[in-house]
Parts: C-alpha cells; structure tokens; sequence
C-alpha cells in the first residue's frame, strides 16, 4: 500500500507542519526554549571578530557578506549530506522544521505583559518583553511597551511563522531551516542597529526579500478579514506599500485594522531612530490592544489551518481516486 507521501507530497508536508505544530506547542507548555539560541550567540560572537568599527563602510559590507557565507555553507553542506545517512526521513525533515519554526508561546507572554502594564508593573513587562526586542526598553511608557509589544508579536509571528511554514511546503524542511537561520542573522546583525549598517545591510536585503511575498499574502488574508469593516478604504490607504521591499505594508495594515498608530521614534543602542509611523490619525495603543492583536494574528492562522487542511483532503482524495 502507498504512502502518504506517494500518493500527494503537498498532503504529506501540510500532514507534518501540523504535527510538528503540536509537537512544538506541547513542549513549548513543558518548558520555554529556543532550540537556536546557540547559533544567535555563534552570529554574535563572528560580529565582534569580523566587524570592525576602524573599517570602512564598503569593508564592513563585504565582512558582512562573507559572515554570512561563513556561517551559512558548512552548515547546509553538513546538513544536506546527514540526511543520506538517516533511515528514518520523515524524522529528520521534522527536525529540521522544528528548528526552523520560530516560538508558538509569543501570544501566551504578550498576554502577560498585558496584564503586567494593566497592573501598572512596567518593569516587570520590560524585562519580559526585552528579549524580544532590539529597542532600549528602559524608558518606555505603558504606551510604548504596548505598542513595541504589537510589533513584535506582529513581525515574528510573519517571519519566523507564516514565512517559514511556505517556505516549508513550497521548497522543503533544510531551505526553511536556511531562511530561519538567515532571520536569525538578520535579528543578531540589524542595520537598524548603528553599529551594524554597512555590516547588516546585505542580511537585511536578503530577509526582505524572502519575506516579501509571505508578508503580502498575510496581509491580504489579514484585509479579507476586514470584508464589511473599512475594506475598500484599508486597501486604497495601504496599496502605495505594496511594492516597498520592507515590513511597511504588514505593519501599516494592522495598525489599520487595530485602529492604532505603529511605528515611529524608537531607540536603539541608546541613539534615537526616527522610523516610519502607521495610521496617524490612530489613537496610541493601549495594553487591551496587545490582546487584540494577538487574536487578530491568531485568526488569520486558523484560517491558513482550514484552508490547508481542506486543500489537502481535496487533492489526497483526488490522488487516491485517480
């Protein structure tokens, strides 16, 4: 008798990205990890080598350019050559999605900054959002942490979630391992991050461009959910983004959708970047709005669930019919 992945390679992939969904969400309540915390500290322990501050700005780029070589090509070749010896294939594909699968835990920690901020305990909430974040932390308001938290849920939740999990039905488990790993690179060695803007250009355009058509078909799921609410308006105030090789169509759209304003002054590194700000003409967000975005985020997977699920039913059974 055939198996699953004789009979539709496509039921098979979507069959083990809900699988390994569960598994990652139950051990994600026993114990909070992230399985690539060592290969963030390997990127930033590279930069300190590589990226000098006396080097010029075109030096910079080209040792940012072959980091990633560097830190990239021995681990895919070791990688693809493993998985020759491994009898057990669908074990070792999992694995590899696994890593690549960023956190599932995010909503369940933005709910307890939400509560915190509602307590009036900002600290406490720093020190749970910061981790996540590139910003200083230390002097934001409530508003702030609110708003820094959006975002975060936001980004992550279409980069290290909806990004990999196409990339994984599309081009297999090892390319979607090698986008997180290039996301990962991207978080360690951010442009937006003085001290590393020629360094962290090349990764920046690389995960731009990875992201770009993910992000585009989150948002547009995200705006279908807006059908009978602003429709017409959200989608004639955001479609200027559409093209824009950034995150400025996602975060413009949400902040549309949650009635908020998003973006603006941040600091990083304790220099003031002044960053594009989204839906002006919103109010600023409150700790009650980190909830809603959280189900906002979650509707639009649930929705990627059915629909998966539902597509993978049809073409097994026209498969097993045929």
């Amino acid at each position: 008798m055939p198996n699953l992945m004789e009979i539709s390679p496509f039921a098979y992939s979507v069959v083990m990205l809900y699988s390994v969904i569960l598994i990652k969400v139950f051990t994600g309540y026993l114990a909070s990890h992230e399985p690539l915390q060592f290969f963030r500290l390997f990127c930033d322990q590279l930069a300190k080598k590589v990226n000098k501050s006396k080097n010029t700005d075109r030096q910079r780029f080209i040792s940012g350019l072959i980091a990633i070589l560097v830190s990239l090509t021995p681990l895919v070749i070791i990688l693809w050559l493993f998985e020759a010896f491994v009898e057990a294939t669908w074990l070792w594909q999992g694995f590899l999605l696994y890593l690549a699968l960023g956190s599932l835990q995010l909503g369940k920690t933005s709910k307890e900054i939400a509560k915190l901020i509602v307590a009036n305990k900002n600290f406490e909430a720093k020190q749970l959002l910061n981790p996540w974040l590139l910003r200083n932390t230390d002097q934001l308001s409530s508003l702030g942490l609110a708003k820094s938290c959006i975002e975060m849920l936001l980004l992550r939740a279409v980069q290290n979630l909806f990004t990999i999990s196409l990339i994984f039905l599309l081009f297999g488990p090892l390319t979607a391992l090698v986008c997180r790993l290039l996301i990962e690179m991207h978080y360690s060695w951010n442009n937006k991050q003085k001290s590393f803007q020629p360094f962290g250009d090349s990764i920046a355009f690389i995960v731009n461009i990875i992201q770009w058509l993910p992000s585009r078909i989150f948002s547009l799921i995200l705006l279908f959910g807006c059908i009978g609410k602003n429709f017409v308006l959200f989608y004639r105030l955001n479609r200027h983004y559409f093209f824009q090789l950034n995150n400025s169509y996602v975060l413009n759209l949400f902040a549309l959708s949650l009635e908020v304003k998003l973006g603006g002054v941040a600091m990083y590194q304790n220099i003031k970047l002044r960053k594009a700000s989204y839906n002006d003409h919103g109010r600023q967000p409150q700790a009650t709005d980190i909830i809603h975005a959280s189900k906002r985020i979650s509707q639009v997977f649930y929705f990627c669930f059915l629909f998966l699920a539902l597509l993978t039913l049809f073409i097994y059974s026209f498969n097993i019919n045929r």
